[in-house]
């Protein structure tokens, strides 16, 4: 809902409230958000005092109450007396680097905006609010975008800077998000981490001064997650106040919030400064990517389940929204670079004997891929390991009842490839420097249409010449030496979100040519975990590491924010091919199913007794997708508090149905006894704990569920609990 009066300007969900409005000197403030309030006029809050060395703008004449510096605003910028964290950064011909914005129009609009080539939520029943404010120095308008879902709690943020002026301006920094809180009180939580251990929840108070998160390696990357949580200090996953913060986005990136001075606090988001410098001449627009809102006052569980229901119905599209995902195999940690089209069909005539829908064939298939030194960029069918090409290999695959799926990876070449050779200009390289080389490869320049359209038009010759259901999309190097071969120098800093661009014009385009297929995101496992590759892939390689207790971690923490259904896990061989630890297989199975399920071995290595153990796994799987991909889902216990056991539980949206989860941790003797305090069943009913008795929703939630003693290391058990 969305209410404006007299510039007051009043955003409504149904549980959350959003404000801002005109002050003095046009300058709009930022006046409240949290929990929904009576509609009012908040800006009561506002106070003012003449803060001594926090300058006034020319418009507050002798008043020296009135400072950018201090007010909270609805969108901050740099170099005319606002100190704090700026959100905008012009560079005007004259050499100045500041911007100064004032309260020009809005307009309300029905339905949720779109962004032409960026990704963004749908709500086709939501609002649109379109506040425009303007440099008049500068000539630029900023029209800040908002949207309402209204029943899904989220508020989205859009920026669009329009050159209407007569002479060219550099963008320096265009924040998607700037949202001003006046108190300091508050604590920053970041996802963060590294390869193959992504994603860990680093939380502290914020002090004096700013505290960022961010990423300058061309994907949103391992190390640090695009989004972010501020909250009470006291906040917990059932109590207290908390806001989360999503940048649809998949590139370079900041996340940076700062306490100041005067004990309030700031938080911007978006594309990162570092290396960006758009060139907007007389006529032209550049649009930031959306930004995702959404708080909760009940803690971090409501918070989560807010966004995990946006993110599956207004973010996820069709034909994935909401429908069950196949079952797969990868043949990747069974066979690396050495297969052939005998031993593939050998793994895919086990794996469907386990009840596996899906068979994907990962690196190694294509031209000269016998290592990972060579062949990347050449996208035609290694015909020395599949004779008959996937005309011959993709009915054999059908044949067993399986779906047939393909791992790629379009953004990178090798040296020792025929596209290198034949075009060294598409890679980035700084011309009088040495190439930069990740996993013995280069990166292809996404920014050019020639690249894009080579690449995608010799892998749409491959998935066009037989029925491929599955493309696992992967990159598997950060970028460095980024130089474009087709830009002049003034424009070298457009390269970067140029590449993002590029990169999700491509995968649009597969959407539409393929609508049926499933593409599956990936960056060396979770390093491009973001909702903007949501958008265009409904599921994303969590991680490579898929050891099953690190997995506990890095899957916990990415449940912050984003919902199982899209957390690609799998059961995998052991000793473990990253950490060498050894974990029974009901426990392996168990941890998958916290994600999409499937397998990463090879069934001939594993005993009679691990297959059938996989098959039952799976089949309890497909039966209970619905409740583990739609259901509520909570967090038991921390993984990282290294307590007895690490617990989560899916519950359905009527709360008559629940699954349970329990990884225990290293053995003990003489163990204590335990009961797990269950959340989200209706304590009026009476539910079926499996074979375990039955038990009031409330004795569940309060008292607990009672867990068996464990007997060896790292064991695992599952509850399946119904009303009667």
């Amino acid at each position: 809902m969305v209410l404006c009066d007299k510039g007051l300007f009043t955003l409504h969900t149904n549980n959350t409230t959003y404000q801002m409005k005109l002050g003095a000197c046009g300058v709009l403030l930022h006046t409240y958000y949290g929990p929904r309030v009576e509609d009012c006029d908040l800006s009561y809050l506002i106070r003012y005092a003449d803060r001594g060395f926090s300058p006034t703008p020319e418009e507050a004449g002798r008043d020296r109450t009135f400072s950018l510096d201090v007010v909270p605003q609805e969108y901050s910028a740099c170099g005319m007396g606002d100190f704090r964290l700026p959100s905008l950064d012009l560079e005007l011909p004259n050499g100045s680097r500041s911007a100064d914005l004032r309260y020009k129009s809005f307009r309300v609009e029905k339905g949720k905006y779109a962004l032409e080539g960026l990704p963004a939520f749908r709500g086709e029943e939501g609002e649109t609010l379109i506040v425009v404010l303007e440099d008049a120095a500068a000539g630029v308008d900023v029209e800040l975008y908002y949207g309402v879902l209204e029943n899904y709690d989220v508020i989205t943020r859009a920026v669009r800077l329009v050159n209407r002026g007569g002479h060219t301006v550099r963008v320096r920094q265009a924040a998607s998000l700037c949202l001003d809180f006046q108190r300091g009180d508050l604590d920053l939580i970041t996802f963060d981490g590294k390869h193959v251990l992504e994603r860990r929840p680093n939380r502290a108070p914020l002090l004096p001064g700013v505290r960022s998160a961010g990423s300058v390696r061309g994907n949103s990357s391992h190390q640090h997650n695009p989004f972010v949580i501020l909250c009470e200090h006291d906040a917990g996953e059932d109590h207290g106040l908390c806001y989360g913060a999503a940048l649809l986005y998949s590139g370079n990136f900041q996340a940076a919030a700062e306490r100041s001075q005067f004990e309030n606090v700031r938080l911007t988001l978006g594309i990162h400064p570092w290396h960006f410098c758009w060139t907007l001449a007389p006529g032209e627009s550049f649009t930031a990517p959306e930004a995702a809102l959404c708080c909760s006052g009940q803690g971090f569980a409501a918070l989560s389940h807010r966004l995990h229901r946006a993110i599956r119905e207004r973010l996820i599209r069709d034909p994935w929204a909401g429908q069950p995902r196949p079952v797969l195999i990868n043949n990747w940690e069974a066979t690396e670079f050495s297969f052939d089209a005998e031993r593939l069909a050998r793994i895919a005539e086990s794996a469907a004997a386990m009840g596996m829908e899906l068979f994907v064939m990962d690196d190694g298939w294509f031209g000269a891929r016998n290592s990972d030194e060579a062949g990347l960029g050449d996208w035609t069918v290694n015909r020395e390991k599949l004779p008959g090409g996937l005309e011959a290999l993709v009915p054999r695959i059908q044949a067993l009842g399986m779906k047939f799926g393909l791992w790629i990876e379009p953004e990178m070449v090798s040296e020792d490839s025929e596209l290198y050779r034949a075009h060294p200009d598409w890679a980035f390289q700084i011309p009088g420097r040495g190439k930069v080389r990740g996993r013995q490869q280069l990166a292809l320049d996404f920014s050019r249409r020639e690249v894009r359209d080579h690449v995608y038009g010799a892998l749409k010759k491959v998935l066009s010449s037989a029925d491929v259901s599955y493309v696992k999309w992967d990159v598997n190097r950060s970028l460095a030496a980024v130089w474009s071969a087709a830009l002049p120098p003034e424009r070298q800093g457009e390269v970067y979100h140029r590449c993002v661009l590029g990169l999700y014009e491509m995968l649009e385009q597969m959407r539409r040519d393929f609508p049926h297929m499933l593409i599956e995101g990936c960056a060396g496992g979770g390093g491009r975990f973001d909702a903007g590759m949501l958008y265009y892939t409904p599921q994303i390689w969590c991680s490579d590491n898929t050891d099953a207790i690190d997995r506990l971690r890095i899957q916990y923490g990415t449940s912050f924010c984003y919902p199982v259904c899209t957390m690609g896990a799998h059961v995998s061989a052991v000793p473990n091919a990253q950490t060498g630890r050894s974990v029974p297989v009901e426990t392996r199975g168990i941890a998958a199913m916290h994600g999409t399920f499937g397998c990463e071995l090879d069934p001939s290595q594993v005993t009679p007794e691990e297959r059938e153990i996989i098959r039952r796994q799976t089949e309890f799987f497909k039966e209970r997708q619905a409740l583990i991909f739609q259901g509520d889902y909570y967090r038991l216990s921390d993984p990282f508090q290294n307590g007895p056991f690490t617990a989560w539980e899916h519950v359905s949206p009527d709360r008559r149905e629940a699954l349970v989860s329990v990884v225990c941790g290293p053995a003990q003797g003489a163990p204590p006894f335990l009961a797990l305090r269950l959340k989200g069943l209706d304590p009026g009913l009476r539910y079926q704990a499996g074979g375990e008795g039955s038990y009031p929703g409330s004795a569940l939630m309060e008292a607990g569920l009672p867990l068996p003693l464990p007997w060896g290391d790292y064991q695992a058990r599952q509850f399946y609990l119904t009303a009667l």
